[in-house]
């Protein structure tokens, strides 16, 4: 049928080979089929679900603050980066409980339990995640993200409305808004450890050692420095803080 309105001059043979050829395949009509190609979108949108987890939780901020700490204290490769990753991860399941909770109780629970549609589920898993995003964005004072991406894709700028943004440009906004936070707490972050080496390589070149590389002997005071003050709880701390 497709292809006859797509290419009316095909005969009716023609037109119908697809359907013929599903049903020889499958050999479940075009009912198996079609299950099939639901199978097979399924797994494509699984797929996309390590850039859902990346972009719209809390994931990109804590993963790059992490990553921010580790180069400011210059250790290289340590902690590793599994280790880095494993740790943002409970990190966004701690920060996210709340939401993920509520997407368990108003889209999963009542799906497994026949009481709505899918597309209903899909809708009530999609509220708080939309909810989470926007909270942030407002609660760091960066609308100007959602007004600059509003008027790229051609819309008038909400109020301070949820349901008037579109969750096409609600995500661009909320990326570059935990982009901002990030980068901000990181520049934070590096300032110790930045007064550490200066300290280190003015004292090196008071004593006419300019030949030996600061950072090889500030290395072993800013680990120090970090174990005194509990650094890690301090980090963790900041990082579940700027969620509120």
């Amino acid at each position: 049928m497709i292809l006859s309105v797509l290419a009316p001059g095909l005969d009716t043979e023609a037109a119908t080979f697809p359907l013929n050829f599903l049903e020889t395949l499958f050999g479940e009509g075009v009912e198996g089929a079609t299950t099939t190609i639901e199978i097979l979108l399924l797994l494509t949108v699984l797929t996309l679900v390590p850039s859902i987890l990346i972009l719209m939780t809390s994931f990109t901020r804590i993963v790059i603050i992490l990553s921010f700490t580790r180069n400011a204290m210059g250790t290289q490769q340590m902690p590793p980066n599994q280790v880095i990753i494993g740790l943002a991860l409970f990190l966004t399941y701690f920060t996210m409980y709340s939401t993920l909770s509520r997407i368990y109780d108003e889209a999963w629970a009542p799906y497994q339990a026949e009481q709505i549609s899918l597309e209903e589920a899909y809708v009530n898993a999609l509220d708080p995640i939309r909810t989470f995003m926007f909270t942030e964005i407002e609660r760091h004072d960066h609308l100007d993200d959602l007004g600059t991406f509003m008027s790229l894709a051609g819309l008038e700028r909400p109020e301070s409305s949820l349901d008037e943004i579109p969750t096409y440009v609600l995500i661009p906004a909320f990326i570059t808004s935990e982009l901002k936070v990030a980068l901000r707490m990181g520049f934070l972050i590096f300032l110790p450890f930045i007064v550490i080496d200066m300290i280190v390589a003015s004292a090196l070149m008071s004593m006419g050692m300019m030949m030996l590389p600061p950072a090889m002997i500030s290395l072993p005071f800013k680990l120090m420095l970090f174990v005194l003050v509990n650094g890690w709880d301090w980090v963790v701390r900041g990082i579940v803080g700027s969620f509120g």
